[in-house]
């Protein structure tokens, strides 16, 4: 007990709970009493001097104090040694003895960090998720996922899925939520077919290829893959390709409107979405009339519900 600030707490200690008087703990501790009444001012220039210092550390955890100051320096700060190691001690600064190793989400051209969803059907992602029915034959299945809503979109189990295939199920969903600006995938031969890539473009669409190997650049579906997985996969044990695409459209209506999502801050997607449009003061009718017209609206002998096909039919 030798710095001033440890006899200061002593004496406070011995008055409150030995009952004796500031005088005499005081000299007990060897303590002036106008050292133990001081009260430190800050100084004015400190708080822009912390921002600094909080600044250098948040870039670089493994500087030390010293490194800091040198860095200081070299920025044109003036500042005594001094000075930032009592700030850096006041603030409980120090440098982790133990580090956990991070992953980079990389910063590929078509990734999340580059190419980031700022509203609904700005970008949307899949991917395929693999498993088996009970006799061993194995289930294909494309996930569909907006990366803004987190609102799954589609969740289609088959024993093969083609480029045609995907086209069928992308072509039903742009009628029912509109066309995204983009679509983000890996490299798969059904993704990259060019019968899928001339669709899109024509739709207006655009595609969005992460890096080979690189599966953080489509984070938002494999984070969802891993959801379903371990809430449904690994728990079911499916007969039929029909049980599971009833399975799985039970699991995805849970997802999008029972489900709180801790990245949406405890609202289900649909409760984002709803929010989203409340706030942003977006109406749904308005934000999708650039829907393509469904195949119903084509009937033979009935008028589409589409005003710009308004008394058009199948001759």
């Amino acid at each position: 007990m030798v710095s001033p600030s440890s006899r200061r707490r002593a004496v406070e200690h011995s008055c409150k709970h030995w009952t004796i008087s500031q005088r005499r703990s005081c000299r007990l501790m060897g303590l002036a009493r106008s050292t133990h009444r001081y009260e430190a001012r800050r100084r004015p220039g400190d708080e822009g001097l912390l921002k600094q210092i909080h600044a250098i550390v948040a870039r670089h955890p493994r500087y030390g104090c010293r490194r800091v100051t040198t860095l200081l320096r070299r920025s044109g700060c003036l500042v005594n040694r001094k000075r930032v190691h009592r700030l850096w001690k006041r603030e409980g600064l120090r440098v982790p003895v133990r580090q956990r190793k991070k992953r980079r989400l990389g910063h590929g051209e078509n990734g999340i960090v580059r190419r980031k969803a700022e509203r609904p059907n700005h970008v949307w992602s899949y991917d395929f998720v693999w498993d088996e029915t009970e006799d061993g034959r194995q289930l294909k299945i494309l996930v569909v996922v907006d990366e803004f809503t987190r609102r799954s979109l589609a969740i289609e189990p088959a024993r093969s899925i083609t480029a045609q295939d995907v086209i069928r199920i992308l072509e039903r969903l742009f009628a029912e939520h509109g066309e995204p600006e983009f679509i983000r995938s890996d490299n798969g031969p059904e993704f990259i077919a060019k019968a899928v890539q001339a669709w899109l473009r024509e739709r207006g669409a655009k595609t969005l290829y992460i890096a080979p190997g690189s599966p953080w650049e489509n984070a938002y579906s494999e984070s969802f893959n891993s959801r379903l997985r371990d809430e449904l996969l690994n728990r079911e044990l499916f007969t039929s390709v029909a049980e599971t695409r009833v399975l799985l459209d039970d699991y995805r209506r849970d997802y999008n409107e029972e489900r709180p999502h801790s990245g949406l801050g405890g609202k289900t997607p649909a409760e984002f979405e709803e929010a989203w449009r409340a706030s942003n003061h977006v109406d749904r009718e308005k934000s999708d009339a650039h829907r393509s017209p469904r195949i119903d609206d084509l009937d033979l002998g009935r008028a589409s519900s589409t005003p710009e096909l308004a008394g058009v039919g199948l001759s």
